[in-house]
């Protein structure tokens, strides 16, 4: 399903040239559990943001369904992003006006979703991360861990094939950690969504499939 062929991106920073990735080849297969595990700078967060589509690469290819995507325009990945992509970051990004589900609709407003449908499709997938009780409630009325659920939510509301999640563990304690992983891992069993996560915690690499080591922008 996804696969890097020889990718490479440099970034400069105050005159000096940085591989954040170098000639980085994988596969990921449909439905993976994939944990991708490295120190701060080792470039883990880049790979994830392209495969992503966040990022482009300077060379190489970054091949999804048989499209590369490293050869689309803004247009195309914007949509690539919107329908197959969910992303989950470690700060939450929620709106902090926003009730947890406007801020689940949000992907739907950009997909040209009607209101109605988005209502309904966001309460549907806050019900299945355990929120069905804090539908209207905003970010600064949820713990830590719930608003992760609301991410989560967010993330599943397109039916995307594919979730990105970095650092989705960073900002919770062991415990509330420990359930949004366990809450990852049964959407990639039972919806067959395949699971990119970037991480530092051993114990959250641990309930992936699959353990790749980052260093120096190169799997080791």
């Amino acid at each position: 399903m996804i696969e890097l062929r020889k990718v490479s991106k440099i970034y400069e920073l105050g005159g000096e040239k940085i591989n954040a990735l170098d000639n980085v080849s994988l596969n990921v297969d449909n439905g993976d559990f994939l944990a991708i595990m490295g120190p701060s700078g080792s470039g883990k967060s880049t790979l994830a943001n392209i495969i992503g589509g966040l990022d482009s690469p300077d060379s190489g290819q970054v091949i999804v369904d048989d499209e590369n995507i490293a050869d689309m325009n803004d247009k195309k990945l914007s949509n690539y992003r919107n329908k197959k992509v969910g992303f989950i970051f470690q700060s939450f990004n929620l709106q902090p006006t926003l009730t947890a589900v406007e801020n689940v609709s949000i992907p739907l407003l950009f997909a040209g979703i009607p209101p109605g449908q988005r209502k309904k499709r966001a309460v549907q997938c806050l019900k299945a991360v355990g929120l069905e009780n804090r539908l209207n409630h905003k970010p600064g009325q949820l713990s830590g861990g719930q608003r992760q659920r609301v991410c989560i939510a967010r993330a599943l509301v397109n039916q995307p094939s594919i979730i990105i999640a970095d650092e989705p563990t960073g900002n919770l304690d062991s415990k509330k950690g420990g359930e949004v992983v366990a809450l990852l891992k049964s959407l990639n069993r039972q919806e067959k969504i395949t699971l990119v996560v970037i991480t530092h915690d051993r114990s959250v690499a641990d309930e992936a499939r699959e353990v790749l080591t980052m260093k120096d922008g190169r799997l080791t």
